[in-house]
């Protein structure tokens, strides 16, 4: 079942209720669109779900026809109560009223070591939800998100495009990740001035170097990132010696979006193994 989009303006209205864009409220309201985030969310019976944004509960509702169990998330005080009225028939499903920035998720993710996260993310919440997911969360092992396509094309570039940064680093550190289909602004109420796209991020077995602690490497490379103008020799002179650059067999007249994963790995090996020395 999907609400269009004069069923989506009956139900605000029903409720005293109106797309709120602090929250970056856009409904889908096409049922093409849902069924194909509903299909290639890879979603059994038998799996767990957690659904951050539901909304109205279109989504939620194609999802719990695959059998799942879903938990699903909802921040707005008025559409969590339209929710919960438009799923109260679902035994396969629970609603989470919250903020997915500030939900202690543990408790929530108990029932299962394996989840899939299934989201339409508002831009400015994209990258923080998907990157504190992967950081945390590690029942977390698929996720299928719908974000403006500016953040998917942040979320899979590969090194040397434009669109790679700290965030594309953290993405291949953690998980591989590829755009599975584009979402025009048509289907969506209201109509958002962007497209979106959405992305398929599935958990590596291990992490994509594993010599090194996570924490490190993303610091070094945010820092790197920030004077992403810079040559590696500038931009990271307060953390790398130029001895630092040659052991990792990386040029210093690099600048940061030209270091892949493995590269940033190194380079922070050498690092932390100079100072641990320095220390003794």
């Amino acid at each position: 079942m999907t609400f269009t989009r004069t069923e989506v303006s009956a139900l605000l209205t029903k409720h005293g209720l109106a797309p709120r864009r602090a929250f970056g409220q856009n409904f889908v309201v096409d049922a093409n669109t849902v069924r194909k985030i509903a299909r290639l969310a890879d979603v059994r019976a038998g799996d767990f779900v957690l659904e951050i944004g539901a909304g109205l509960g279109s989504l939620t509702l194609a999802l719990a026809e695959t059998g799942a169990q879903i938990v699903a998330v909802e921040i707005d005080n008025g559409l969590v109560e339209v929710l919960r009225e438009n799923t109260a028939s679902l035994p396969n499903v629970e609603i989470i009223h919250g903020d997915a920035m500030q939900l202690d998720w543990q408790p929530l993710l108990s029932k299962s070591k394996h989840w899939h996260v299934v989201a339409n993310l508002p831009y400015n919440l994209a990258t923080p939800i998907v990157a504190d997911i992967l950081d945390g969360l590690s029942q977390v092992d698929h996720l299928l998100v719908m974000v403006q396509s500016e953040v998917a094309d942040r979320l899979v570039a590969q090194v040397g495009s434009d669109a790679y940064g700290a965030v594309s680093v953290k993405i291949n550190y953690w998980a591989t990740a590829k755009i599975v289909g584009a979402v025009s602004a048509s289907v969506f109420f209201p109509q958002p001035r962007v497209e979106s796209a959405l992305v398929d991020i599935r958990r590596r077995n291990e992490p994509g170097v594993t010599d090194v602690e996570a924490s490190e490497l993303f610091t070094l490379v945010r820092t790197g990132f920030a004077k992403r103008r810079k040559m590696l020799r500038r931009a990271l002179a307060e953390v790398a010696l130029p001895a630092d650059f040659e052991s990792a067999g990386v040029n210093p007249e690099s600048r940061a979006e030209e270091l892949d994963l493995a590269a940033w790995g190194r380079l922070c090996k050498v690092i932390k193994s100079r100072l641990a020395g320095s220390a003794q």
